[in-house]
């Protein structure tokens, strides 16, 4: 534990700072749960510490307890900046105004593996439904998701011209690994995506930022699927419709 002077640079004071291996078991499990976060360099958190003495090291502060709440404070603080600057650039709700075209059916995946449930479902679907599907493989969890990601959108975007839209899932994981999502560089890009943007990447609690940026945001990667396949449905039947009609009005003309 560090403590420096207002103009951050002159040492004020410095402690050992300790956690026992016991306690960390009982906490991190515990901190992660509640906040959905990890225990990781540059995390903001507040600590209750007992203060010990030793003649020859000198004093320590021993971590007894740790407060979520004031972690998922910060995060939200970040989260609000974040989505402020998206409003402020006026890209926020880009995505969001497009329309997702009638028919649908090229899909562009960004997933960390080939998305096996997401695929069985869109393409098995029991409607018959045709679907073109390739993956653009990206790291889903860790501090590289957002430079995997925006990777992974430069790479559909250099063959735009080929997709309908862009799907970006993660199954399964921990919410603690979903940080990576809460970025303003990877939120502008998303809200910027010249098509439709899906995302379903798992993460039932909370939305990411990337969530509230896309066009459409479903729970899991089936669901994902589902929203496509129904989608596609809707297409159908209103073509379908439109070709009673014609077929009516041709019929009226030919009689009369």
């Amino acid at each position: 534990f560090v403590q420096k002077s207002v103009n951050g640079r002159d040492l004020v004071a410095k402690a050992r700072g300790v956690i026992w291996a016991g306690m960390y078991r009982l906490l991190k499990p515990m901190f992660e749960r509640e906040t959905g976060r990890t225990l990781s360099p540059g995390l903001k958190v507040l600590v209750k510490v007992g203060v010990t003495f030793h003649e020859l090291y000198g004093y320590s502060l021993t971590m007894t307890d740790i407060d979520p709440a004031y972690t998922l404070g910060d995060m939200a603080r970040l989260r609000r900046e974040i989505l402020a600057r998206l409003e402020a650039d006026g890209i926020l709700n880009d995505n969001k105004e497009l329309s997702l075209p009638l028919s649908a059916n090229r899909i562009a995946v960004i997933s960390s593996a080939t998305p096996g449930d997401f695929c069985n479902q869109l393409l098995r679907n029991d409607y018959r439904l045709r679907f073109t599907v390739r993956l653009f493989p990206a790291v889903m969890q860790g501090e590289h998701v957002e430079s995997s990601v925006l990777a992974a959108l430069d790479a559909v975007m250099a063959r735009q011209d080929d997709w309908d839209a862009v799907v970006i899932i993660r199954g399964g994981g921990a919410t603690s690994d979903l940080s990576g999502f809460d970025t303003y560089l990877l939120a502008a890009a998303c809200a910027q995506f010249p098509f439709p943007v899906i995302t379903g990447i798992g993460h039932e609690r909370d939305d990411t930022v990337i969530d509230l940026v896309a066009h459409t945001r479903v729970k899991t990667p089936t669901a994902a699927a589902a929203f496509l396949i129904h989608h596609q449905l809707e297409a159908a039947s209103r073509l379908e419709a439109v070709a009673r009609e014609i077929q009516q009005q041709a019929k009226g003309c030919m009689e009369g």
